[in-house]
């Protein structure tokens, strides 16, 4: 039961990336209090918005499907489920970092949580083996 618990925490985390793909394809109209902005403290002095935007929304689908299939890898106890999760972890708290604004204000939003998630995943999976 604990597996199925875990792999359905695995599965939400990753979809929860789905809403920068949302925000960086311009689905839904941002506000300020949604945090992220489109704006990169790293790449926007070096790249246009299109394209950052563009490679965030590659990005987070590519976060989304590693942690979906790694959450699915570790419900049903495959061998293979520890290297995809700390793969997601690592590739997700790289692109939250690089697509954050420097801003400290709505750093939940901004995707805090999310690396912090992210850096527990990742100590869990060294100390489980």
């Amino acid at each position: 039961m604990v597996r199925v618990f875990g792999g359905v925490f695995l599965i939400l985390h990753g979809v929860v990336h789905v809403w920068y793909v949302v925000l960086s394809q311009g689905w839904v109209e941002v506000e300020d209090q949604m945090g992220w902005n489109g704006h990169s403290w790293l790449l926007s002095s070096l790249l246009s918005e299109g394209t950052i935007l563009s490679l965030a929304s590659v990005a987070y689908v590519a976060v989304t499907v590693g942690f979906v299939l790694g959450g699915l890898g570790y419900a049903f106890d495959r061998s293979w489920w520890p290297p995809v999760v700390v793969g997601s972890a690592i590739l997700s708290t790289l692109v939250l970092l690089a697509m954050w604004d420097g801003g400290f204000d709505l750093l939940v939003e901004k995707g805090a949580a999310g690396v912090l998630i992210n850096l527990a995943l990742v100590l869990l999976v060294y100390g489980a083996e």
